[in-house]
């Protein structure tokens, strides 16, 4: 009986050691918070998140830890705003019902610009949330409006305008259906002041990158 004991114990520390290396292993070769991340807040939002409009606001919350720290180990680091709206972007589209047009449909989206505004810096350990809403969209995009809010004094630290590219799917098809638009099929929200100026921007550096020029002005 005491042998049969041993054996056990072995065997679980023998599979326990296996599972370690393993998920080690997973770690140090892919961003495993990542993932694991985004497979809960799909799995969570599903679960027990209700449906929104898509032309209402989500919030998702956050926190500044020491993954998210730059160089001087104070505040987080400007990459990291970047990914952190991948998981503000999958809450949105989840709970919005874009994914689910998308997956109906084998369609795929891609980041194809982004505009950051920084305003204030975000301390370590200090809790945020961040808000995201649809400012406009067109055949072939949406366009979102990101904006980071500190929970301790509601200040907006930074606001970031994305270009999301919408393959496979219509996006004014798409947007009519979610929006349940029967009476102006190409109804379209009033941008920001200052969208236009971005949408001027990208168009223009488009056309110099097509004609093969680059900035060489340094």
């Amino acid at each position: 009986m005491i042998i049969s004991v041993n054996i056990d114990v072995d065997s679980a520390l023998f599979y326990g050691l296996i599972v370690a290396v393993i998920f080690l292993i997973l770690y140090v070769c892919f961003d495993l918070n990542y993932f694991l991340t985004n497979i809960f807040l799909i799995t969570w939002c599903k679960i027990r998140r209700k449906r929104v409009k898509i032309n209402e606001t989500t919030e998702y919350y956050g926190v500044c830890t020491t993954n998210d720290l730059d160089i001087y180990f104070q505040h987080m680091n400007n990459a990291r705003y970047i990914r952190e709206l991948d998981f503000a972007r999958f809450h949105f589209y989840q709970r919005t019902g874009i994914y689910e047009i998308l997956l109906k449909s084998d369609g795929l989206v891609l980041q194809t610009a982004c505009h950051v505004r920084y305003r204030r810096t975000i301390p370590f350990l200090t809790p945020y949330k961040i808000t995201t809403r649809v400012i406009y969209w067109d055949e072939k995009h949406i366009y979102l409006e990101h904006q980071f809010v500190t929970l301790s004094d509601g200040f907006l630290t930074t606001v970031i305008l994305c270009k999301q590219t919408i393959l496979g799917v219509n996006v004014i098809e798409m947007m009519n259906i979610l929006l349940d638009q029967k009476n102006d099929e190409n109804y379209k929200p009033d941008p920001p002041p200052e969208f236009e100026d971005w949408i001027h921007l990208n168009k223009k550096s488009s056309a110099r990158l097509r004609n093969g020029n680059r900035c060489t002005n340094f």
